[in-house]
């Protein structure tokens, strides 16, 4: 039996060779990354300079155009609206920061106060305080405009209007024509698209004098030409017409009050164009 086990275990020379190598490289192989740390030692970080290296490149990103920085006591008044990108510069305002300015004067962004430079979303409290006790804004001057008679204004005259177009000067104009000129401006309003807002913009530019007005003698006039009154329906100018050709003529508002469909709104309207001779 010990034989055996003795002839099992036993080992020629050139294993025994190849089990010494095998160990010598395991123990080189262990023994490298110590041997490594020791041969090679890491250099420790200057957390001071690394600082400095951090604030510097911060301050390049920071830094206005052409990499000129204007001190703070140096300031002087500007207008923003028409300021330069070197003017801002010189001031002190980044390149990112003086990007955003003019893109927003070029796109008809307008400074009225120094209190609108806080529109700028990247320009910092800091900025804001420093620069504004320096806004120089010009009061703008009010333009002295003519106010357009509206019953004798032609389309040229109207367009001066500021807020009437060519397209509404047209459209007045043909109300106009069908109503026999207006009583009062706030007539406008019954001009198709004259809304509240654009007679706002435009009622304190426009005047009417009444005299102008084109009477309508309803004695007399045809159905034809009745049918223009814009206040009129179809079925109420035929009304009127037979009326007179049934009762005669008409002598006062007060006979066209016999009129079933012709309510007091409407007469109170057409009354200013009558005559009855």
């Amino acid at each position: 039996m010990k034989a055996q086990f003795k002839t099992y275990i036993s080992l020629t020379k050139k294993e025994w060779n190849g089990m010494v190598v095998l160990l010598v490289l395991i123990a080189l192989v262990l023994a490298a990354p110590y041997a490594y740390q020791w041969f090679s030692k890491d250099n420790t970080i200057n957390v001071t300079e690394f600082n400095k290296a951090v604030a510097a490149l911060n301050n390049a990103n920071q830094r206005p155009l052409n990499g000129f920085k204007t001190p703070k006591n140096s300031l002087y008044k500007f207008d923003p609206n028409i300021a330069s990108a070197n003017d801002w510069q010189r001031l002190g305002i980044t390149a990112k920061q003086t990007a955003i300015i003019k893109n927003y004067t070029s796109k008809g962004g307008r400074f009225r106060k120094a209190e609108d430079l806080q529109k700028i979303y990247n320009l910092t409290r800091e900025d804001y305080n420093r620069l504004a006790p320096y806004v120089a804004i010009p009061a703008e001057k009010a333009v002295a405009t003519a106010v357009v008679e509206l019953n004798t204004a032609d389309s040229a005259k109207l367009t001066a209007v500021k807020g009437i177009g060519p397209a509404f000067s047209k459209r007045i104009i043909y109300y106009r024509e069908r109503l026999g000129g207006f009583v009062n401006k706030e007539q406008l309003k019954e001009v198709f698209g004259m809304d509240d807002l654009k007679y706002k913009e435009i009622a304190g530019q426009v005047k009417v004098d009444a005299g102008h007005i084109r009477k309508i003698n309803i004695n007399t006039i045809s159905f034809d030409k009745l049918r223009l009154m814009p206040y009129l329906s179809y079925k109420q100018v035929n009304a009127v017409i037979e009326y007179r050709k049934q009762h005669g003529d008409y002598n006062t508002i007060r006979d066209l009050e016999n009129i079933a469909i012709i309510d007091a709104g409407i007469l109170r309207k057409i009354e200013p164009y009558l005559i009855y001779k």
